[in-house]
Order: C-alpha cells, then structure tokens, then sequence
C-alpha cells in the first residue's frame, strides 16, 4: 500500500443537512406565517390598524379608485362649492341691505336731528334777543321789521327743538346714555322756555327792559352750561355710532369680497379638473354642460365680487366723501347762528360785551381758525389767508369746519359753493367790525339797526346770504349721499339675484353634464 505523506488517516466527517422547522400558518387570515416554536404576536392593536387599512381601501374603491366614483366625488365638490358661494353671497347681501337700512333710516337721520336741535337752540335765543333788542319800550319806538321778523323766526325754532327732541327720544331708545342725555335736555328746555317767557312778559311792560334783560341772562347761561354742550354731545355720539357702523360694514365687505374670491377660485379648479378628467377618460374635446357650467360660474363670481365691491365703495362715498362733510357744515351753521346771537347779545347786555366779545372771535376762530387773530386782526388775516388759497388750492392756512369742508372737496360744483360760502362769510365779518364801530362812536341806534335790518347792505341781509351759500354746499353733499346709499341699494338689488341664480344653474349644469357618462356604467 502506497501512503502519500501529509495525507490524514481519520475519517472526514460528512455534512448533515439540517431538518427544516415546519410552518405554521395561522388560521383565519393571520398576518402572516409563524414558525413552529416562535410567541404569536397578533393582538388588539394590530388587528385594528390592519382593520383601518381595509376600510381605507374599500373607501378608495368606492369614492376614488373606480370611473364613477370619481366622477361622483368631483360632482359633489362642485356643487357644496357652488352651493356655499351662493349662501355667502345671500348672507352678504342681507347684511350689506341691513346696513344701508341702518345708515338711511337710523345712523345718518339721528346724528343731523342733533346738528339741527343745536342750531335751533341757537337760532332760538338769538331771536329772543333780537325781539328784547327791536321791541323798544313796551312797543315805543319798536323797529317794526326786525321784530316782527325775530317773532317769526322764534316760533319757528321752537317747533323745531320739540321735533328734534321727539325724534332724538325716539333714536337714542337702547341707549341708556344717550337717552339721559335726551331726557336732560328735555327738562332743561322746559326751564328755558320758561325763562324766555318771563323775559318777554317782562319786556311786554313799560320800563320792564332790565328785569327782561335779567331773566334772559339766566336762560342764555342755562343755554350756555347745559344745553348747548348736551346738544353738542349728542351730535358727536351719534356720529360716532355712524362711524362705528361704517367701519364694521367696509370690514365685513372686504373679507367677503376675500372668501368669495377664494371660493370662486376653488369652484373654477373643481370644474376645470372634471373637464380634463373627462377630456382624458372618454376622448372628448369638450363637455358642454361642465363649459356652461364654468361660465355661469364665472359671470356668478364676477356679479358677486363686483357687487361686495361697488357696496363698499357707495359706503365709502355715502359716509367719507358726503356726510363727513354734511356733519361740518351742520356744526358750522349752528356755530355761525350762535356767533350772530353774539352780536345782540353785545348789542343788548353792555355789562357782558366783553364776554360776548371774546365769544365771537372764539366762534370765528372754529369756523375759519386764523392762529394768533384778534378782531382788529382777524379780516387782514383773512384776506391774506384767502389769497393764497385762491392762488393755490393747496395752500390752506386756516383751520375749523371751513377747513374740514375744503380738506373733502369731492363732488361737482362742490369746491366753487364752499368758496361762496367763505366769501359771504368774510362780508359778515366785515359787518361785525362796522357795528363794533358804531357803538364805539356812541351811535348805538345806528348799530343795532344795521346788525338787525334785512336791507340790502345790512348785517342781517348778509348773514342770510352767507347761510343761503352754507345750505347750497351742504345741499351738494347731501345729495350726493342720498345718491350712494340709492346706487348701492341698486347695485345690490341688481347683481345679487343674478349671482345666485347663475350658480344654482351651474350646479344645475354640472349634473346635466355628468349623467350620459355616468349612464355609460350602470
């Protein structure tokens, strides 16, 4: 036997397969093979997780994966879509009718109710102290014209505070402070009345002149302390209400306007997505009812973002452009009334022609604010000032409610009515100095005639013509308020129904569009 070195004599042991472990498979659809010997690990948890996974398929199956159901999914996204747009654009249009009911039947009457309440207690007791000024001595020496004219004009403004109050009780119901406000003024003009009433009496009576004079006093300071500053508060809190209204109306359009913009947008995508899925899906250029659908939606989105924005704009235009305006010439008229009952005030009380004196200027001073103007400095002033302005519209040197007026010339014709204003405006002041003149020179007859008369060239004349151009801007402006709350009225009412309509219908035409493709899988 041949032995090869390096060769081993112990037997090579042989490899041995390894039995496999048998599997197991888990009865009722387990998750999956478990080997003999290893811990099942099927519990709650995963039964339900394997539980949602199955639900979500079937869902895809039936809302998604099939033709139809996609079909059925994109029809109702159109329509809840269209279907939310038109709710939004009818809440919108209710709202923005309720607010132009609130501006022309409650917020704007309300706030002018307190401008004319205050100018007729002006109004008021100027004629009470021009009728002591023109009646003479128990009617000797009476001034026959202007003191029929002050009687007249005295019963008329009475008239006029009991309806300003009547209708201001009525306003400022709800509003406990408001409706104080009215309730004082209502007792205080009880009081007034009866004081100017004495002082007439009084005035009636031969050599009565002083004890007249006496109780005017008192009812002019009554006046001063409680009626005019509550008149004056109801005007600003009703205005003010008006501004809150305003605000919360422009606010309200605009993130309106925003939604449906959004919404009209989402609705377009929705629409164009089905066109192409069916363009895709079943070879066809076009769907006509999806492509009058779309367009009804389009004409829908731009009558209902036109409408919320010509609203907002006719709002902005009723408060900003007229009635701000209309409210500082209300203040104006009612300060230029009580700066003329300054002036028989001084004429009739020579121990207070100082205080009436100082209350004239101040009154000027808040209709065409000249800084730093005393009355022998205020027309140079104001020749001056007036000047530049007529040389540079914007150069404006003066301030108060004149100023507030040319700081919002808006409108036609509007800018030339308020230069006649302040024009009329600077010849009374002229008159002012001439009847200061003439007691000064101890010709007191001589002023009281030319403050009262109603010729031509006298101070009473002028006055109205300066109250006639004051009302023929202040009408301009009303006007044109009446004009945007009618326009936006109209624009709501035009487009609204429209809007609505034409998204019904394109819901309508979404449905009529889908049946023949969805008949195709029944």
């Amino acid at each position: 036997m041949t032995i090869t070195a390096g060769t081993s004599h112990r037997p090579q042991t042989e490899a041995v397969a390894q039995p496999r472990q048998p599997v197991v498979v888990p009865p009722g659809g387990g998750p999956g093979p478990v080997r003999a010997g290893e811990p099942r690990t099927d519990g709650p948890g995963r039964r339900l997780r394997r539980q949602a996974v199955a639900a979500r398929a079937a869902l895809r199956r039936r809302y998604w994966a099939t033709v139809p159901a996609r079909l059925r999914l994109l029809r109702a996204a159109t329509v809840l879509l269209a279907a939310a747009l038109a709710v939004l654009l009818l809440i919108a249009g209710i709202a923005t009718n309720g607010t132009w009911d609130a501006v022309s039947r409650r917020d704007a009457p309300r706030t002018t109710s307190a401008a004319d309440l205050n100018l007729a207690l002006n109004d008021m007791d100027a004629q009470a102290a021009n009728i002591l000024l023109s009646s003479g001595d128990a009617g000797e020496g009476r001034l026959q014209t202007p003191y029929r004219k002050a009687v007249g004009f005295y019963g008329d403004a009475r008239r006029e505070i009991g309806h300003d109050l009547g209708a201001l009780a009525v306003a400022a119901e709800g509003d406990r402070a408001d409706e104080k406000t009215v309730e004082s003024l209502t007792d205080d003009f009880a009081e007034y009345q009866e004081l100017i009433g004495r002082a007439l009496e009084n005035d009636g009576r031969r050599g009565g002149k002083q004890a007249a004079l006496a109780d005017y006093r008192t009812a002019t300071d009554l006046l001063a302390s409680r009626l005019l500053p509550a008149s004056r508060t109801l005007v600003s809190s009703n205005d003010r209400a008006f501004d809150t209204e305003y605000a919360a109306a422009r606010s309200a359009l605009s993130t309106q306007f925003a939604v449906v913009l959004v919404l009209g947008l989402l609705l377009l995508a929705v629409l164009g997505t089905l066109q192409w899925y069916l363009t895709r899906r079943f070879r066809r250029i076009v769907n006509p009812g999806l492509l009058a659908a779309t367009a009804c939606t389009l004409i829908a989105v731009g009558l209902g973002g036109q409408m919320l924005s010509a609203s907002a704009e006719h709002l902005r235009g009723a408060r900003r452009d007229a009635f701000d305006s209309v409210v500082a010439l209300s203040r104006a008229r009612a300060i230029a009334y009580d700066a003329n009952a300054d002036e028989s005030r001084y004429l009739l009380d020579p121990e207070r022609r100082d205080r009436y004196e100082a209350s004239f200027l101040a009154k000027s001073q808040q209709l065409y604010g000249l800084e730093g103007a005393t009355l022998s400095t205020y027309d140079a002033e104001l020749a001056t000032s007036w000047e530049a302005y007529r040389t540079d519209h914007r150069d404006l040197r003066f301030t108060g409610e004149f100023r507030r007026e040319f700081d919002n010339i808006t409108f036609t014709g509007e800018r030339a009515a308020a230069e006649k204003t302040v024009e009329a405006y600077a010849v009374y002041q002229r008159d002012d100095r001439k009847i200061r003149a003439l007691l000064a020179e101890g010709k007191e007859r001589e002023a009281v005639e030319f403050c009262m008369g109603w010729e031509p060239g006298t101070s009473n004349a002028h006055f109205g013509k300066w109250m006639a151009a004051l009302d023929e801007v202040t009408g301009i402006n009303r006007a044109h308020y009446t004009s945007s709350v009618a326009a936006g009225r109209s624009e709501l009412n035009g487009r609204l129904p429209w809007a609505c309509g034409l998204l019904l219908l394109a819901i309508g035409l979404t449905g009529l569009g889908l049946r023949p493709r969805l008949a195709e899988f029944r």
